[in-house]
């Protein structure tokens, strides 16, 4: 999944018009609709504040608005660099402080874009996946051998508890868990096996935006 790993905000000024990009991950249609009303009442007395998200849990959802501007020339093309780009679960919001100069068509489309795009990038975007959460309990003088497994694989720790044994929650890819299980197995000549406690999202690399 491409998605964003943080909020980001972008400003940019064509023609004393300013351009306020605001972009952020979403987890569901209500917080979408929430971020636009922080944008808009952020910035009262701005005259436009366009926008465009796209949702998808069980039913994909996606809106946009031009918010005055003319049709065509902001929302619509928010939504396809979000669209041209895979992302899923974000939403932008573009305000704009007018500054007394028409920019036509043309002009407001690569504003609305232009402005997109930075703040999608300052966002960070990242490619996920679901991966698979395993707990590892195991005696003190093994922790060491089998957090050094799991760092040199790649295979990301998510915590650690002491107590009486140490207890190790990881999390690797789908496709990565065979080869996991195997090699703790080995690793502890079987003394050690791996148990499955839910799915987690992980990062799998950043992205870098098609314009």
């Amino acid at each position: 999944m491409i998605t964003l790993s943080e909020y980001g905000e972008s400003r940019i000024e064509i023609k004393k018009s300013v351009f306020i990009g605001r972009a952020v991950r979403i987890r569901s249609a209500q917080e979408a609709e929430a971020f636009v009303n922080e944008a808009r009442n952020t910035y009262p007395d701005a005259r436009h504040c366009c926008y465009a998200w796209t949702y998808d849990g069980q039913t994909q959802m996606r809106k946009y608005s031009d918010d005055g501007e003319p049709s065509g020339t902001a929302g619509m093309p928010m939504l396809s660099i979000i669209d041209k780009n895979g992302f899923m679960n974000v939403a932008v919001t573009v305000t704009r402080y007018f500054g007394g100069i028409l920019l036509g068509k043309g002009g407001l489309v690569r504003a609305y874009t232009e402005a997109t795009i930075a703040a999608l990038e300052a966002a960070g975007p990242v490619r996920t996946e679901v991966g698979e959460a395993y707990r590892a309990d195991c005696p003190y003088a093994m922790s060491d051998k089998l957090t050094y497994l799991m760092e040199t694989n790649g295979w990301q720790i998510e915590d650690i508890q002491y107590g009486s044994n140490v207890g190790i929650t990881y999390v690797c890819q789908k496709t990565d868990s065979a080869k996991m299980i195997t090699a703790v197995t080995d690793k502890t000549a079987g003394k050690i096996s791996p148990v499955l406690i839910g799915e987690r999202e992980i990062l799998i690399e950043k992205f870098s935006l098609k314009e």
